[in-house]
């Protein structure tokens, strides 16, 4: 089983703002997660949330959302 490295493309102060790009990601059919997000809705904006995805599909990502980010 290969063994995918996950990089952080964006930080978010609500989750919501999190949950929405990664829903265009998935849509796109880029794996994408969310980091922190629990600790980010209990301690907002001092830990944010993290959209991370798989490193080789970074540049795409980083397309899609665009200006978003």
């Amino acid at each position: 089983m290969e063994r995918r490295e996950f990089v952080v493309l964006a930080e978010y102060n609500s989750s919501m703002e999190a949950e929405m790009a990664k829903s265009l990601l998935c849509s796109a059919g880029i794996e994408a997660q969310i980091e922190n997000e629990f600790m980010s809705s209990l301690y907002p904006p001092a830990v944010p949330c993290r959209l991370v995805v798989c490193e080789e599909d970074l540049e795409e990502a980083k397309q899609i959302l665009g200006p978003t980010l």
